[in-house]
Formats: C-alpha cells, structure tokens, sequence
C-alpha cells in the first residue's frame, strides 16, 4: 500500500537527510550565546498551516552548530597559547641563566687570566734576581767546596799528628 497525502508528505520528511550547518565560524568574536527558549523553539519541528490545497506540510528543524564547540575551540586554543607561552617562557629563563652563567665564567677566566699575568710576572722577577745573585751562590759554592777540602786536610793532618806521636812515645820507651 502506498501513503497518500499527509503521511507521503510526512515520509518524504523523515527520508531526507539534514543539511550540515553552513554557520561555523571560528573567528575571535564570540558568537552570541541563544537562551534556552529560543533554542527549545529550533529544535522542534514547525509545522505549516495546511494550504490551499489542503495538504500540510512538515519542515525539518536543523539544528544551529553548537556554541558550546565554538567557546571550547577558543578555549582550547587559549589554554595551548598559555601552555606555549609557559614553555617559551621556560625556554628564555634557561637561556638567560646559561648567559648568565657564560658571563660569570667568562670573568672568572679573566680573574684567573690576571692571576697567572701576576704570577709570570712575579716568576720573571724571581728569575732575575736570581741571576743577579747567581755570581754570589757560585761564590758560596767555591768557599764550601775548599772548606770541605780544607777540613779533609785537617783530618789528614790529624791523623799523621797522632801517628806521629805515637811513633814518638814508642820511640821514647825504647
């Protein structure tokens, strides 16, 4: 059996598909918020008053594209935008301790760098007083070297003396 009239028209409305909405807009602005009364009104489907013809017709309701996706988006791309700008941020404080740190580093080189300038200098200094005090140390050198050989000759004479007094004091028991 096939439907007549109101419940063809009533069919041909429930076969056909919705339409997707055409309205997204992901822009900055906010898309105004409807109330509850004005969207429980879109959503149920109106009714036309039957025509001429006698036949009353049905439209579909189409819903609007929810507010809610909109604000979340927004949302979601504000919260990413802190989440990047903290990891920026994080990014720069380490950037700026590691300049911070090279500097420091840089003028502890350079304090030792003074350092070592100071200690050549002071070497350079010790190396030249003792070249002038080197014709001295050979001087020492010279005296040690005939004390030494002069307490060796001392010994030796030493040792001859008390031969030789004990060849006398033999000789004079005899």
């Amino acid at each position: 059996m096939a439907a007549t009239g109101e419940e063809a028209a009533a069919m041909d409305s429930i076969c056909k598909a919705p339409a997707p909405p055409t309205d997204l807009n992901l822009t900055a602005q906010p898309e105004p918020r409807k109330d509850a009364a004005s969207s429980d009104a879109t959503e149920t489907p109106k009714v036309k008053r039957p025509n001429e013809g006698g036949v009353e017709t049905a439209e579909e309701a189409t819903e609007p594209a929810e507010p809610d996706i909109n604000e979340l988006c927004r949302d979601m791309f504000d919260k990413m935008a802190v989440f990047l700008q903290g990891e920026l941020t994080a990014t720069c404080e380490d950037y700026k301790l590691l300049e911070n740190m090279n500097k420091l580093t840089s003028l502890k080189y350079m304090e030792m760098k003074d350092i070592s300038i100071n200690i050549s200098r002071n070497l350079q200094d010790l190396n030249q007083k003792y070249a002038g005090l080197q014709p001295y140390l050979d001087q020492i050198n010279q005296i040690e070297e005939q004390v030494t050989a002069l307490e060796q000759a001392a010994y030796k004479l030493d040792t001859y003396s008390k031969k030789l007094e004990a060849k006398f004091k033999k000789l004079e028991k005899r």
